[in-house]
């Protein structure tokens, strides 16, 4: 397949890499080629490989107008999660790039990203050069942690630099060491207390002295932190003193009466019945559009399938 690829198209990007592998010793390029198909396993699910056969996201496309997308996963099972690094990593740069050759720099409509469970979707590549640039992108990104040292586990050095680009950190607590830790030095810093003694001594001649004295103490020790109050929340926005306040009310909010915790049988959105619901079942009382396609013998063969149907491999005159 190569080599016929090599004698019509010398300068494809495939045939110079596979130039290179070719260059490897015999036990190098087995090596090579078990490390690929370990990494492609995955893809002999079929359902996996429907999933990325065709393109029904537009990840680039959610900035142009009012979008919610969801990526559900499950937090016991982390067969799949690769998919979902792979596309908030697709999502980043084709947003970028979007935002610079389509809209002049600025996405039109501010795309907020909320990475809930962020430890469980595995370590999306250059995320510490892309929370630095997206900002100007009118793109957002909030990191959900149990605790830093998650972040801290996956990004390895990079963690610092993540965390160092977020203008707001939130504590809603924890009892994790290296967690509380941090917080209490490096965030909250020293408050200036006074603190008073005194002194009596009793005998022929009765004496008593008082001292008062300032002194520095931690803002909130890691012991303070550990039994922090369940109600209440630590906020630090950059250029700012920590706030420590109470959590919001989510039932107070005016919209959660449209979630399904306030009325799981009229708003719980079914999945199931979404998947389920397949052409073949039509509602005769229901409207659809059909579009007629002409698709002539011996059409156009895109290059890809050219490639992969070329199984001609003595006769490279063969190719036509």
């Amino acid at each position: 397949m190569f080599a016929g690829l090599e004698k019509r198209k010398p300068d494809c990007f495939a045939v110079k890499q596979y130039r290179k592998y070719r260059l490897a010793s015999g036990k190098t390029a087995r090596s090579i080629l078990i490390s690929c198909g370990a990494r492609l396993a995955p893809f002999d699910i079929p359902q996996l490989r429907e999933i990325m056969s065709y393109d029904e996201m537009e990840l680039d496309k959610l900035g142009d107008k009012r979008t919610a997308a969801f990526f559900i996963i499950s937090d016991t099972d982390s067969t799949y999660n690769f998919i979902v690094a792979l596309a908030f990593s697709q999502m980043f740069n084709l947003l970028c790039e979007r935002a610079d050759n389509v809209h002049g720099g600025r996405l039109p409509h501010h795309v907020r990203v909320l990475w809930d469970e962020a430890a469980n979707t595995g370590q999306v590549p250059n995320l510490e050069k892309l929370v630095a640039v997206i900002r100007s992108r009118e793109v957002s990104l909030t990191l959900f942690y149990q605790q830093m040292a998650q972040c801290k586990a996956i990004y390895d050095k990079n963690a610092e630099t993540i965390l160092g680009n977020m203008d707001s950190v939130i504590f809603l607590g924890g009892r994790e060491a290296s967690t509380i830790k941090e917080i209490s030095e490096n965030w909250l810093g020293k408050a200036t207390i006074s603190m008073q003694t005194e002194s009596r001594s009793r005998g022929q001649s009765e004496s008593f002295s008082q001292n008062t004295q300032r002194l520095g103490r931690e803002l909130m020790t890691p012991a303070e932190l550990a039994t922090m109050p369940g109600d209440k929340c630590i906020l630090q926005l950059r250029g700012l003193p920590p706030f420590y306040s109470p959590k919001y009310d989510l039932k107070q909010h005016p919209y959660y009466k449209y979630t399904a915790e306030a009325d799981k049988k009229k708003n719980a959105f079914d999945l199931s019945r979404l998947i389920r619901r397949r052409m073949e079942k039509l509602n005769p009382s229901e409207e659809y559009t059909v579009y007629e396609v002409d698709v002539p013998d011996g059409g156009h063969m895109e290059e890809d399938e050219d490639i992969l149907n070329y199984d001609d491999l003595d006769d490279l005159d063969a190719f036509s």
